[in-house]
């Protein structure tokens, strides 16, 4: 893979929770290459890394040990999965009426955007309000 095929990895691994960013990816390959666990080809005009046998073995060894992504999925609630899922989709859709849409409908969903934020930041005021006591 390339790095920005990691990167898209990553984060379909953890259902967009962890986006690594190029300053997270690219400065981490090189070490793994100078120890042997990694090697980089470019390959049209792009470098791409390939696990060596000795990065296979290092995998075999700890395959015991949780990866990052899964302990961060494990300790994530299906709420903010849903939550983070529902958001690409409506990122989408945004994207959909941003490209394709006519000023009108664009119009209505900048509103539609307006109130779903207003309406999202309501919910998290309701536990700050003082509650009537009965």
């Amino acid at each position: 893979m390339h790095g920005y095929e990691m990167m898209q990895e990553l984060a379909e691994r953890t259902h967009g929770v962890w986006r690594a960013s190029p300053g997270a990816v690219y400065p981490a390959l090189p070490p793994l290459e100078d120890q042997g666990l990694v090697l980089s080809e470019t390959s049209d005009g792009r470098r791409q890394f390939t696990l060596t046998d000795a990065g296979r073995a290092e995998l075999t060894a700890t395959a015991h040990a949780s990866s990052p992504w899964e302990t961060i999925v494990h300790q994530m609630d299906e709420v903010d999965v849903a939550l983070r899922t529902g958001l690409h989709h409506v990122a989408i859709a945004v994207h959909q009426v941003a490209e394709a849409g006519n000023p009108e409908q664009k119009a209505r969903a900048e509103e539609l955007l307006k109130e779903l934020r207003r309406q999202l930041y309501l919910i998290l005021a309701e536990s700050l309000a003082p509650r009537e006591e009965k």
